[in-house]
Formats: C-alpha cells, sequence, structure tokens
C-alpha cells in the first residue's frame, strides 16, 4: 500500500507499507524533505514495523518520537536528529493515507451546489444537513455557496448573544439574528456585501491534524482562488484570512459525529463598517487581538481591492476550485430541503436556540 502527504510549506513525505495480521510489515519511507543524519530513515522506517495497522496519528507520531529518543539515547545515531520539511506527525499521515485511513483532496468527488436565495436560517439548517447526509454516507463532500436577500447576523454557536448583537439596533435595521452549529464569531451579512461558502468534507481528509492545522488546509485554496482575482492574501490567527489592506476574512469548522467536517468562510465584498458596527458589539478586547484601534479598519472589503462584480468574484472562485479539485455540479435533494425547513422550524428560527447563551 502507498501513501503520499504534501506537508504544507514543507515537503513530500511517502509511505509504502503492508499489512499482515493487522500490523504493520516492511515499511518504506521516502520523499524530497531534509533528513540528517542518514541513519535516521531506518530508524523511522524500522520503528513502524509491528505496529497496529488501526493506531492514530498521535500513536504512530509517538512511537516515531520515541524511537528516535531511544536511538540517541543509545548512540546509534551520529548527530543530534534534523528533520526539516516535514516531521514525525507528517509521516503519520502518510501512513494512514497508505491505508486508506486518511483521505486527500483527489481522494473526493466535490457536489458543487449553488441553490439560489435563502433565509439564513435554513442556510444555518443546510450546514447541518449536508454535515449529518456525509455522516450517514447519503452524500460526498460538498462546496455550497450562500445566497440570502434580507441583512442578517450570523452568530457562532458558543457566542453570548446580548454581549454580541445590538438587538434594538438589529431590529432597526431589519437585521435577523440566527445562531449556527459552528463555533467562532459573529457573520455581518447583507445581501450583495459578502461571500459565504460552506465545505463539508469527510473526517479523513484532515486526520490527525489539530484545528488549527485543519483550518489553514481547507483554506489554503481560497487563497489561490484570492490570487486568481489579483488580491494577495494570507492566513492569519486561527480562522482568519487577510490582505496588506485589512481583514478579508473568517472562517468557522465543526466536527460531527459520525465522521463529517463543517468548514465555512465569510468573505467581505462590500460591507457597511458603519451599520455593521451599529449591530455588532465589537469590543475593545477584540479590536486589540488584532492589532487594531478602529472596527471600520479592521475589515477590508473585496470590492475595493479587485473592482470585479460579486457574481463575477464568485465564479472564479468556483473556477478556481474546479481547477484544483474533481467538481461535478448537483442540486439540493428533496429530502435535504424537507429536513433543512424541519430545522429551521424547529430548532434555527426558535428564540430558545438562538438564545441558548444568552
Amino acid at each position: 500500500m502507498h501513501g503520499a502527504y504534501k506537508v504544507p510549506e514543507g515537503k513530500m513525505v511517502v509511505v509504502d507499507v503492508d499489512v499482515v495480521d493487522g500490523r504493520l510489515r516492511d515499511v518504506a519511507l521516502s520523499g524530497d524533505f531534509f533528513l540528517e543524519p542518514d541513519e535516521a530513515l531506518d530508524v523511522l522506517a524500522a520503528a513502524l514495523d509491528g505496529v497496529a495497522a488501526d493506531a492514530t496519528v498521535g500513536q504512530l507520531a509517538q512511537v516515531l518520537d520515541d524511537a528516535l529518543t531511544l536511538a540517541q539515547d543509545q548512540g546509534r545515531l551520529a548527530a543530534p536528529v534534523a528533520m526539516v520539511g516535514f516531521d514525525t506527525r507528517a509521516v503519520a499521515v502518510a501512513v494512514r493515507r497508505a491505508l486508506g485511513l486518511s483521505t486527500s483532496w483527489d481522494d473526493h468527488e466535490f457536489a458543487l451546489l449553488l441553490p439560489g436565495p435563502m433565509p439564513p436560517a435554513q442556510h444555518a439548517a443546510l450546514d447541518q444537513v449536508l454535515a449529518e447526509e456525509l455522516a450517514a454516507g447519503r452524500r460526498g463532500a460538498t462546496l455550497r455557496f450562500w445566497e440570502w436577500e434580507e441583512p442578517a447576523v450570523v452568530i457562532g454557536s458558543f457566542q453570548s448573544l446580548r454581549n454580541e448583537v445590538d438587538l434594538e439596533a438589529a431590529q432597526r435595521h431589519g437585521v435577523t439574528v440566527v445562531r449556527r452549529i459552528s463555533g467562532g464569531g459573529a457573520m455581518f451579512m447583507e445581501a450583495g456585501n459578502c461571500i459565504t461558502f460552506s465545505l463539508v468534507v469527510p473526517a479523513s481528509l484532515v486526520d490527525g491534524m489539530t484545528f488549527e492545522a485543519s483550518y489553514a488546509f481547507l483554506n489554503q485554496w481560497v487563497l489561490g482562488a484570492l490570487a486568481d482575482v489579483g488580491v494577495a492574501a494570507s492566513l492569519t490567527g486561527l480562522n482568519d484570512i487577510a490582505s496588506p489592506a485589512g481583514k478579508l476574512a473568517g472562517s468557522a469548522q465543526k466536527r460531527l459525529a459520525g465522521g463529517a467536517v463543517l468548514h465555512h468562510v465569510t468573505m467581505s465584498y462590500d460591507i457597511d463598517a458603519d451599520k455593521m458596527l451599529e449591530v455588532l458589539r465589537i469590543g475593545r478586547e477584540k479590536l486589540s487581538d488584532k492589532g487594531t484601534r478602529s472596527a471600520n479598519k479592521r475589515v477590508d472589503p473585496v470590492r475595493s481591492q479587485t473592482q470585479m462584480p460579486r457574481e463575477q468574484v464568485i465564479d472564479a472562485f468556483v473556477a478556481h476550485f474546479r481547477t484544483r479539485f474533481r467538481t461535478v455540479d448537483d442540486a439540493l435533494r428533496p429530502a435535504e430541503v424537507a429536513r433543512s425547513l424541519e430545522l429551521v422550524a424547529t430548532k434555527f428560527d426558535d428564540p430558545v436556540w438562538t438564545a441558548r447563551v444568552p
């Protein structure tokens, strides 16, 4: 069995391995990484021989770390080990990929969903529905773009409603407040002022990754899409995307029981910063953490950097995604729409859910 893992901003790690009676055998490790001393390569491969084939990434990495430490203590290595462009966790991921327990982008076909305008509460419900459908094996990986008509604030699963939203201002501006199932911060949304999309993938795609690593991994293609429309962007903090001019987007994530990962991104296209500041309570602590004194300067819209219509930017994002990953046009199924409407009525439009953290 053969598995490969490209370390983000690092090197390629390749593992060839057999499994006999549930144990790893004949492990061969290779790649374009740098490793000193040479003998460490044999130590790493030998350490995996006999390890249970269902070992987790963390368990495999610990076996490798322990083997390197022991080899150094016993004087079997001529110099301290230097691993450049990879680490023991990367080797562990390559092993899991060889065994089919960890997957890469190329292992999946993505359904592209462009369902058109829906109420924000239904979009939040669809995030849950599509993740549950993937976990149940009834649907594969999906990329879904949101469209809506009324203004809304979508708050994170764990945010305090009164601490994050000025409810009087929200009512004055006709802004609906919806709580989503993922963590993270509030999203201020008006039709035409932002670009929002949800990615639902199997947990195997981020197997062994920390939340921090998976944010970077799942947002990497977005940087390429932004480059296509002339925006130089980079990952910043845990879950943000920024340009030299300011923050562009924030992302949030939820890992569901059953093996589904929900990851979504909201990107400012032409935000009304004054209205946003009336509706959202953006405190000094958050501003200081972002290194700015003014919330108006925290966000730099995509429109000002591209001078492109929003629809054209979305088209460019879709085109970029297609060039990188196997993608097919798809549509929501009647049962998925019905389930989302049920969840709107019983959960996402329910004041009890919206104020579950008052």
